[in-house]
């Protein structure tokens, strides 16, 4: 599991700027979706070409926030990162310049659907009523990446607790795309992973300054009870 470490500067802007250490309170279930972000064989298989070692690790944080999701009447959304011929075309840049050689070739295929890499791991509890999606780029929500949006806009949700990997890449972006779309975000500390604490700290300090709350597990369900076990008013 990575070592979550925040800076004390991070925190003390936090505060300075609105003057409390979370943007959101309280959640209200009913209007929020678990985003767990590509936690797809893989990533997550040794030896495969984007593996991420914590990403194993999170596994129970993120079952254990699904089941409070879906306890509370929420959503839980699979993403599954995606390649095939169109996104060859429409995202060149990445494939030209960014995913070369024989590592681009191999995350081709293993990122294209029906191949073991695309599948999600097994350690996943997914839910009669969950959702699972295909994603063409890093962020679920950039146009031309997947039907994300509407799935939520239709379902009137307004909240997204995001989990997954990688932290500092699909994670990120699809935080900062969601919060830029006005949805309110919650990024789980413990429930993210990266290649590097590093990586994984340096995204969680840039989410809590300006795109989202990042809080732990044991606090997302904590939050999740509360709002369940409000009297109804």
């Amino acid at each position: 599991m990575h070592k979550v470490a925040i800076p004390d500067w991070a925190l003390e802007r936090v505060m300075t700027r609105r003057g409390k250490p979370y943007a959101f309170d309280q959640l209200d279930p009913k209007r929020t979706a678990m985003i767990v972000v590509d936690l797809q064989n893989g990533f997550m298989a040794p030896g495969q070409p984007a593996e991420v070692p914590v990403a194993r690790e999170i596994v129970d944080n993120v079952n254990t926030i699904a089941a409070a999701v879906r306890a509370a009447g929420g959503l839980v959304v699979f993403t599954k990162h995606t390649f095939d011929a169109e996104t060859a075309i429409g995202w060149s840049v990445w494939r030209d310049h960014f995913a070369t050689g024989d590592w681009g070739n191999r995350m081709e295929e293993a990122f294209t659907s029906g191949h073991y890499g695309h599948q999600l791991w097994s350690g996943l509890e997914v839910g009669p009523d969950d959702i699972a999606i295909q994603k063409y780029r890093f962020s679920a929500l950039v146009p031309g990446s997947s039907n994300l949006d509407a799935i939520l806009r239709r379902r009137g949700i307004d909240t997204i607790i995001v989990t997954g990997t990688v932290t500092n890449v699909c994670c990120e972006s699809t935080t900062r795309d969601a919060m830029m779309m006005n949805y309110k975000c919650v990024m789980v500390s413990d429930a993210n992973a990266a290649l590097t604490d590093e990586e994984h700290n340096a995204t969680l300090v840039s989410m809590m300054a300006r795109f989202s709350d990042v809080r732990s597990t044991a606090e997302v369900v904590a939050l999740l009870g509360q709002a369940r076990n409000e009297p109804a008013v």
